[in-house]
């Protein structure tokens, strides 16, 4: 991707279209909101099986790093750390396609996430 917008994510919104996790709920996805300042990445999420999440981390040309922590509808809380790649969509939009694991587990799970 190459982007040297050191913004680029800032303001923008996107929503769960997969994940390995949990089956994602197309009706009421998880929604995410990104914000960014010279690299420094963080945001909220809700929907599907979250009441409440947080996330933190940094991003560097196409990557993003990430921690989170969340809500969840059925109890407890969830947090671990993600690396996303940045992808481009033909009509202008961002793809986020994300490589996470949840603390306490060693199972690598995937997401992607669609601008909207």
């Amino acid at each position: 991707m190459n982007d040297t917008n050191p913004n680029l994510l800032h303001g923008r919104r996107f929503i769960m279209v997969s994940s390995t996790a949990s089956v994602v709920d197309a009706d009421a996805p998880t929604r995410f909101v990104y914000e960014e300042a010279d690299g420094v990445v963080w945001g909220s999420y809700d929907g599907d099986t979250v009441i409440q999440g947080r996330f933190v981390g940094t991003r560097d040309d196409d990557r993003v790093e990430l921690s989170y922590v969340h809500a969840l509808k059925a109890g407890g809380r969830a947090a671990g750390r993600s690396s996303s790649r940045i992808e481009p969509l033909p009509d202008g939009r961002l793809r986020l396609v994300e490589e996470f694991q949840f603390d306490g587990d060693d199972t690598p799970q995937v997401s992607v996430c669609e601008e909207v």
